[in-house]
């Protein structure tokens, strides 16, 4: 097994970050599910999101989740809420019995720094101070963000603001104004850096 780090976000919810070095029949034959995707790594990267969410919820039902009208996935009863990321070879997932949730891991790549600017505004650029780590965990942080609210058409830098950012003992505190709503919402995140990736999660 290769979890990487399983907690508690609050009461209502449950995640787990999982590095991938078991192969594609591993996920397939403990989840019993097929995929179509062409791209062996995207395959692998479903099946194994998949795989997170029963190994937290031995219960969850994978073969009802189903895309709404925005293409977020979704159960139709609500029983959970949950949400997915991938940057191979890690995984991460979380699930919540009470709220929507959002959560985004991304590997670091240096490229960042020449891309910041097309979702960061000038102001959130300066949170970050060319630090290619923190660039990442803003992305982070808006990615989770954007699968909480669950819209389609979003601009990152417009209709995603962060108003808030406070770094304390290696955890990231932020808030971000979600503008695609029906009212605007003010939501926090949590985000962390580790050796190989950001994290962000939300809400907390």
């Amino acid at each position: 097994m290769s979890l990487f780090k399983e907690w508690n976000p609050d009461l209502h919810s449950l995640a787990a970050i999982w590095r991938i070095d078991e192969p594609e029949d591993f996920f397939a034959a403990q989840i019993n599910v097929h995929s179509n995707i062409k791209s062996d790594k995207r395959r692998i990267e479903h099946l194994a999101g998949r795989f997170l969410l029963q190994y937290l919820k031995d219960d969850f039902p994978l073969h009802s989740i189903v895309p709404d009208e925005h293409d977020k996935p979704q159960l139709p009863d609500s029983l959970y809420h949950f949400s997915i990321s991938h940057s191979y070879p890690y995984v991460a997932a979380i699930i919540s019995t009470h709220s929507a949730v959002g959560i985004d891991l991304q590997c670091w790549h240096e490229r960042i720094l020449h891309l910041q600017h097309k979702f960061l505004s000038a102001r959130e650029q300066l949170f970050c101070q060319n630090d290619p780590h923190k660039i990442t965990l803003a992305w982070s942080a808006k990615e989770a963000a954007y699968k909480y609210q669950g819209r389609r058409g979003v601009d990152f830098i417009e209709h995603l603001p962060i108003e808030h950012w406070n770094e304390q003992d290696g955890i990231l505190n932020m808030s971000i104004n979600l503008k695609l709503t029906t009212q605007i919402q003010l939501i926090n995140l949590k985000g962390y850096i580790y050796k190989d990736f950001s994290l962000c999660f939300c809400p907390f």
